[in-house]
């Protein structure tokens, strides 16, 4: 039974908690929160504020990520140094090469592995695009997002000094063209105009067409559901005009905490280092034994 800590315990570290609590070969050692969030009853023996404190808990094969995308380089290499493997859903897709490089020495000085980027995209899928591509080594590949709530770009508009809270909502405008909507509720005092310009220039908005517009309660908006429609129209090897499609519509959070369990259960298998998942065999994100995975899936 594999050991596991979750850091971060928002949205998507709750749901990693459910998915944890129903894998038939993993357990819950310890979460780690900030000060000052309540404390579940039924965690309160299992509840950490200072994600040093893990290796207290007792042994930890792995820690999950629950953490905005711009904390997760830091608490990845402080827990990888101190021999834990890590998973985590990074999601700035134009950084993960370079963060990947900078965990894979983290996680190699220690003989520790780490798998990155790891939710729904980037992540599984990652494996779709890579899957189409082998199908059709020639072509275009279309990602459409939405329409639905953006946890990354949420997370990065809340952070502007001045935003009380915010949700941004992505909406396919086709052909992997998208328009972020992003609703902030701002702090007394708090400039609308600067605040609209800021989240403009921010990387996560700043390649697409973004509003924002301001609102008196974020909550009143909130809908976690989300989806993505994957299209590559290609050649495969002379033969052209070969069409693949995959969509789904998801709640975001979820999908993303059970991306991460089951990453982290291929950690053990890995050697050293850090990995995204393309990198790391399917078969490996799976429970149970291979004989009787690859009889029933094969």
């Amino acid at each position: 039974m594999k050991q596991i800590a979750i850091i971060g315990f928002g949205n998507v570290g709750r749901f990693a908690c459910e998915a944890l609590q129903n894998a038939p070969d993993m357990a819950l050692r310890c979460i780690v929160e900030a000060p000052g969030v309540p404390v579940p009853p039924e965690l309160s023996g299992l509840w950490a504020t200072d994600i040093k404190d893990v290796r207290a808990y007792g042994e930890v094969d792995a820690a999950i990520l629950c953490l905005p995308s711009r904390m997760c380089p830091d608490a990845a290499e402080t827990l990888l140094k101190m021999g834990i493997s890590t998973a985590d859903a990074y999601d700035i897709h134009t950084d993960i090469w370079e963060t990947r490089c900078r965990l894979d020495a983290a996680a190699k000085g220690s003989g520790a592995a780490a798998v990155i980027a790891a939710g729904w995209d980037p992540g599984t899928d990652s494996l779709v695009r890579a899957l189409m591509e082998a199908m059709a080594p020639r072509g275009i590949s279309y990602v459409d997002f939405g329409p639905g709530m953006s946890m990354g770009h949420s997370v990065a508009a809340k952070a502007v000094e001045g935003v009380e809270n915010a949700l941004s909502m992505t909406i396919p405008a086709g052909s992997g063209v998208h328009r972020r909507m992003v609703y902030v509720q701002l702090k007394p005092g708090a400039v609308f105009e600067d605040i609209a310009r800021t989240i403009k220039a921010d990387p996560y908005f700043v390649h697409d067409e973004t509003h924002v517009a301001r609102v008196d309660d974020v909550t009143a908006l909130l809908d976690m559901g989300h989806g993505v429609s994957l299209t590559r129209k290609g050649v495969s090897g002379g033969t052209h005009n070969q069409l693949m499609e995959f969509s789904m519509r998801i709640n975001n959070p979820a999908l993303t905490g059970q991306v991460l369990v089951s990453a982290a259960r291929a950690l053990s298998k890995r050697e050293p280092g850090c990995y995204t998942l393309i990198e790391i065999p399917v078969i490996d994100l799976l429970p149970g034994d291979t004989k009787d995975l690859v009889s029933r899936l094969v």
